[in-house]
């Protein structure tokens, strides 16, 4: 079964290189288990070099898809999504350059996905046996809250529905109508899990540990929390009017 890590980055230089290194590792035993596993790195044009030293690490599974410039995790997504699609890719994994999501983790997240137990995984925190290591609280209290806000506008039962370490079945991802995606921000995590339970498919939530990114800077931004806040309320009132 072939399967696509996607990677966007933007000026993760201070943790692309570690990251590769657990992932070599990762790639073996996932390979022993029966997987073809490949990595590509979305690039937004980082002028710290991120791109470069992806590169010069010359790994024969490792692709680069470089972007003119900074626009956002969900268009660097969507980018990620079409060249895995046309690429042939059955799963494609969604993971963090910062080494927040621990590579160790994916075979939790692939298998049940790769067995027909679910259409698409969701790495949790917030649930028995997930936990958040080094986060600071007010990050922890965005987090809960807009997960809470998101599944009672939503009518959803998910439990981390802005968690960004997650698994896709290709089917998944070629029954969503990818230009009609809004949201590019931590908004997009939102709506692609709306969509793929709008479109019938089966989400598991998967326990996982998050650690505090270990350099660089966060993408967080006060736009980027409105932006979410304001299509989760658009996406919540279509959903009561559609259900009346």
């Amino acid at each position: 079964m072939k399967v696509l890590i996607l990677v966007p980055t933007y000026n993760e230089s201070e943790t692309i290189l570690k990251l590769l290194d657990r992932l070599v590792t990762v790639r073996d035993e996932l390979n022993m288990d029966g997987y073809e596993v490949q990595l590509l790195v979305i690039d937004d044009n980082s002028p710290d070099g991120t791109a470069d030293l992806v590169a010069d690490y010359a790994l024969p599974w490792v692709e680069i898809l470089k972007r003119p410039g900074k626009s956002g995790l969900g268009p660097s997504y969507i980018a990620g999504f079409r060249w895995g699609i046309q690429e042939g890719y059955e799963l494609m994994v969604e993971m963090d350059a910062d080494l927040s999501h621990q590579p160790e983790a994916l075979a939790g997240l692939i298998d049940p996905v790769a067995h027909d137990q679910a259409d698409l995984t969701i790495g949790t925190r917030w649930m028995p046996g997930g936990k958040v290591v080094n986060w600071p609280l007010f990050r922890q209290l965005i987090s809960r809250a807009g997960t809470s806000y998101a599944r009672l506008a939503l009518g959803l039962e998910l439990r981390d529905i802005t968690s960004g370490y997650r698994v896709f079945h290709r089917r998944v991802l070629t029954s969503i109508d990818l230009d009609r995606i809004e949201a590019q921000g931590y908004g997009f995590q939102i709506e692609m899990a709306l969509r793929t339970i709008e479109n019938g498919f089966r989400v598991r939530e998967v326990p996982i540990t998050f650690v505090e990114r270990e350099g660089g800077v966060s993408k967080m931004s006060k736009r980027i929390v409105l932006e979410a806040l304001w299509k989760v309320t658009v996406w919540g009132i279509q959903r009561n009017r559609n259900r009346r």
